[in-house]
């Protein structure tokens, strides 16, 4: 079945970014605003009425400049920070000096913490420290000697931008760390799906080879010897496996990205799980099953199915050829169960680890792994002398 890319974009600073954009714009006509209700205040309301204009343009032309990080370069960010110290420093020449003693606001009023706070998202906290301080002595000249309003304003942007630039980091390092834990669970699940693949059929047949080799004897002896020592190698690889490589976005603006591989749904239609499990049914299995349908997702039928079929393949393996199983399927409100039983002579205590141990992992990835994936889960039953009973359960969706 064809297999598709899943690309998931995680990004902690787009929404700082259409924040910021936001901001900008309403402190702009915030800033508008004062000079309309207060003009009285201006000596010169002319060089605020050109400013302004200016503002009005440059703040509305940014705003994709203001959209996310790959937009919003340095030559911009310098340009911006400029805007705003300009109209501070003009300040003095568009108001009355009376309005100035008073403590009255600058032409871009808060407008500037916006420039300010574009550094804090770009660069972190370093950045956030040096347009800040920039904007304080610029604040400090148009007042003309440090108040206490004026002290006050210029501590509490710059802690402000640089309490943000420091999270906008420790925001973005572990966007990072659960991109890179996301990737690695992605190509472990993926790699168990894999595995699962090849123990249901290159290793079964790679034993099958060795098996038959082995009383065959003369040339197909030494086939079936060669045959072992491949299944062996090949198990190994499969327990071990391959570290996934972790993978970053192209584009930083975008934040990290994982990718994983999942098969499609096919059309998203439920599937009768009795249809996939009547090929089972032979003179010595014996399939109980419900009269009604019994309703699943193709990936969960699939899955349920080949861990059924992974259970009778290790009756056949370990209890031989001959061996009686009884399949019983129930078709629960929430689950539906599956109870595999054998008559062999039953899995001694510790075999189990042992085998996985030795990187035999039929029941581990086989069973366990795919009801894992579905959100179910896989009991084995084992009573010396008595048989074997597996049952696996599959919540539904």
């Amino acid at each position: 079945m064809a297999k598709r890319e899943r690309v998931m974009r995680m990004s902690v600073e787009l929404p700082l970014w259409r924040a910021l954009s936001a901001y900008r714009v309403l402190t702009m006509l915030y800033a508008i605003g004062l000079f309309v209700t207060a003009t009285s205040r201006f000596a010169h309301p002319w060089v605020a009425v050109g400013y302004y204009a200016v503002l009005f343009v440059w703040t509305l032309a940014t705003l994709p400049r203001v959209a996310n990080a790959a937009n919003c370069t340095k030559r911009f960010l310098a340009v911006d920070l400029a805007v705003a110290l300009t109209g501070i420093l003009l300040t003095p020449v568009a108001v009355t000096r009376h309005s100035i003693m008073d403590g009255g606001p600058t032409l871009p009023s808060i407008w500037t913490a916006g420039s300010v706070l574009a550094f804090a998202i770009k660069g972190g906290w370093r950045w956030a420290a040096f347009a800040s301080t920039l904007v304080a002595g610029a604040n400090l000249v148009e007042r003309g000697a440090p108040t206490r309003d004026t002290v006050h304003n210029v501590i509490l942007v710059w802690v402000a931008s640089i309490a943000i630039g420091y999270v906008v980091e420790v925001a973005r390092a572990s966007e990072l760390t659960l991109a890179r834990a996301l990737e690695i669970e992605a190509a472990t699940r993926e790699r168990e799906r894999l595995a699962r693949d090849i123990h249901d059929g290159v290793l079964q047949v790679l034993a099958m080879v060795q098996r038959r080799g082995s009383a065959l004897g003369g040339e197909a002896a030494e086939l079936g010897r060669m045959a072992g020592e491949q299944e062996v190698a090949l198990r190994t690889l499969v327990s071990g496996g391959l570290l996934p490589v972790s993978r970053v976005s192209e584009d930083a603006a975008l934040g990290a990205v994982v990718r994983a591989v999942e098969e499609p749904d096919d059309d998203g239609r439920p599937v009768d799980l009795r249809v996939l499990l009547a090929p089972y049914a032979t003179a010595r299995v014996t399939l109980s099953e419900p009269g009604a349908p019994v309703p699943l997702t193709p990936v969960a039928a699939r899955e349920l199915a080949a861990a059924v079929g992974a259970a009778l393949d290790n009756v056949r393996r370990h209890v031989g050829e001959s061996a009686r199983a009884w399949i019983l399927v129930e078709d629960e409100p929430d689950t539906v169960i599956v109870t595999v039983r054998d008559d062999g002579p039953g899995i001694p205590e510790g075999r189990l680890a042992q085998a996985e141990g030795e990187g035999r992992l039929g029941v581990a990835l086989s069973i366990r792994g795919r009801l894992r994936e579905l959100g179910g889960a896989a009991e084995l039953i084992s009573v010396p002398g008595q048989g074997t009973e597996v049952e696996l359960k599959v919540p539904k969706v």
